[in-house]
């Protein structure tokens, strides 16, 4: 097929397959039929495609997904599970064993000079913790993140559900994802004022339900009215202004009127003092399929066919005012996207022809074992045994103890394979080597690399060398995202006044070590440094932790160190009544002369009932 188009854009790495070389293809109708849809906008169909493709390859179904589009021996296809291997290794490199939420400052709360600062964020930290075991969010970064090292891309949700006072938070595939920019004034890296979830609902005649399309959208607007639930003419909900005494619209509790401008603003409670006139609207609903047509897809279903759902509280979710200025969806790229563009890359992108190649090879591979473990055998001047019934020669089944009777000129050959088969393992060898290098991974990082071809320590960090800097890249473009899901949660928190007033403190996600740590060395530098004087105690016990050490929470820890060492110097200074000895114990400069002597630990009439 010659190619007619060159497309690059973000899936042009998808371009050799036959139903992406061409983008004016209709939809991929025969490959991808719930692609077909007239609710799809056609911008978006190439990233469908491409999030299809990665999850066939995912599930060993990318020889079926060759069948469909026209390769009759695709069905034959070896796969071995070697693109889902890549997927989950690279997630485990990208979150190490553990994900810890940090709030800085949280460390100094159990200080002796801590400031209301640090005790604020010990409490943070504490509340964000509590709301990551209720929300299990290591099993939400579990599963976006999979999805997002798979497809690109990653999809969290977060909203406030009063009947649990808590910020429910929740991953949708990509798939379902749709944002919306407005066109020549919204830079496509930034994030847009409107974003859809979108997917087809199938119809369910037991129910009498038919086919439907369900549509969540948030979006940005100027704070209006205040709204509540009513019905339409027709029993529909929707939602209505509430009108005063006088039949004017009214405002929410705490909402400000500018009669000049017309402009509402609000204060939120994360931005004491500063007036806002954005807030975020939620619109949830749903549409029959045969009320939309071609004119009609996610940007611009008709409003007056839409079935609005209502929430648990009762509210009707019609462009319900959320009560905060920002929506609350997360996308997590899985890689930092180019100049311009909202997507990620997939790590089996790149290497996807690959994997292609590797798995003909390992189809190759079983045939050639299969006639090398029950080779060709050709026979002459042998007495083959008849079928008394019709006369004629029985089949020759090649058995362990088969006696054939050759006459003096007979003979047997086999057909070797033996030396094909060696070639292809080699080969399949040489493509692992090649998958572990382009990936990144590195073979140490797989796991197929000979220990005995590493002399030392220092030949295994040369090794590991591009993951490291694969790892740092995939965090580098999560860091803020992570940052921004638990501001978001703050705020939720906030806006339910469940949490007090005042600004977001800056909390992070932390990921866990990502390679095997020389544990020994470091616990030596921890006491070296802290010897020396180079590291705080803090400094020293977060090394410690990152180490793999079971230090759950380091100002717990660093409170039993203090307490331990304080007891023990007690005890020294009952034993020896020796300042000197008490002070070089805990480390401390030694007295000046001029100065009168301080107890160094407190007396019994110092302490107050």
């Amino acid at each position: 097929m010659r190619l007619r188009t060159l497309l690059i854009d973000a899936w042009s790495w998808l371009n050799y397959k036959l139903v992406m070389s061409d983008p004016d293809r209709p939809a991929f109708n025969g490959v991808f039929p719930e692609l077909a849809g007239s609710w799809v906008p056609a911008a978006d169909l190439r990233r469908l495609a491409a999030y299809k493709f990665l999850a066939a390859y995912d599930s060993n179904q990318a020889g079926q997904l060759a069948a469909v589009t026209g390769d009759h021996h695709g069905v034959e296809r070896r796969e071995l599970g070697d693109p889902s291997k890549l997927i989950d290794t690279t997630l485990g490199y990208l979150l190490g064993p553990e994900q810890t939420i940090v709030v800085t400052g949280a460390d100094h709360s159990e200080q002796d000079k801590q400031t209301p600062e640090d005790q604020a964020a010990a409490d943070l930290q504490d509340r964000l913790r509590a709301w990551a075991d209720k929300e299990l969010l290591a099993l939400r970064i579990q599963q976006a993140e999979r999805c997002a090292v798979r497809s690109g891309d990653g999809v969290y949700t977060l909203a406030w559900e009063p009947a649990k006072r808590r910020a429910l938070l929740r991953t949708y595939d990509p798939g379902f994802y749709f944002p919306e920019w407005d066109e020549g004034e919204q830079d496509s890296a930034e994030y847009p004022s409107r974003v859809h979830f979108a997917w087809e609902l199938a119809a369910d005649p037991t129910r009498g339900l038919k086919a439907r399309v369900r549509r969540i959208t948030y979006e940005l607007g100027p704070i209006g009215a205040a709204t509540e639930p009513g019905r339409t003419d027709d029993g529909r909900a929707i939602r209505e202004q509430v009108a005063g005494a006088d039949g004017d619209p009214v405002l929410v509790v705490g909402d400000t009127l500018d009669p000049l401008t017309g402009t509402v603003t609000r204060i939120y409670p994360w931005a004491p003092g500063v007036p806002s006139a954005t807030t975020c609207y939620l619109t949830d609903a749903e549409w029959l399929l045969e009320d939309l047509g071609r004119a009609h897809d996610v940007f611009s279903l008709p409003v007056d066919k839409a079935a609005y759902r209502v929430r648990s509280d009762g509210q009707v979710l019609d462009r319900l005012d959320l009560m905060h200025d920002f929506i609350p969806v997360v996308h997590i790229p899985n890689t930092i996207p180019d100049v311009g563009e909202h997507w990620g890359k997939s790590t089996l992108a790149t290497v996807l022809q690959l994997l292609d190649e590797l798995a003909a090879t390992d189809t190759d591979s079983a045939s050639a074992s299969a006639t090398t473990g029950t080779p060709i055998v050709a026979l002459a001047g042998a007495r083959l045994p008849i079928d008394r019934t019709t006369g004629q020669p029985l089949p020759v089944r090649v058995e362990a103890g088969t006696v054939w009777q050759l006459s003096d000129s007979g003979r047997m050959d086999t057909l070797d394979t033996s030396a094909q088969l060696a070639e292809l393992r080699e080969r399949i060898n040489h493509l692992l080597d090649r998958l572990a290098s382009n990936t990144r991974l590195t073979a140490a990082g797989l796991g197929t690399l000979d220990p005995s071809k590493l002399p030392n320590g220092y030949s295994l960090q040369v090794a590991l060398g591009p993951l490291d800097s694969l790892v740092g890249a995939l965090r580098l473009a999560r860091t803020h995202k992570y940052q921004l899901l638990l501001r978001m949660v703050q705020r939720l928190r906030q806006a339910g006044q469940v949490w007090p007033a005042g600004e977001s403190l800056p909390a992070r996600l932390v990921f866990g070590a990502h390679t095997p740590t020389d544990r020994s060395t470091v616990l030596g530098d921890v006491a070296s440094g802290l010897t020396a004087g180079v590291f705080s105690l803090e400094t020293a016990v977060r090394m410690l932790q990152e180490a793999g050490y079971p230090i759950e929470d380091i100002a717990e820890e660093i409170e039993r160190i203090q307490k331990r060492a304080f007891d023990q110097a007690a005890r020294l200074a009952d034993a020896t009544g020796d300042n000197a000895a008490v002070r070089e114990y805990l480390g401390l400069p030694e007295a000046d002369p001029g100065v009168p002597a301080v107890p160094l630990l407190p007396t019994p009439d110092d302490v107050q009932p």
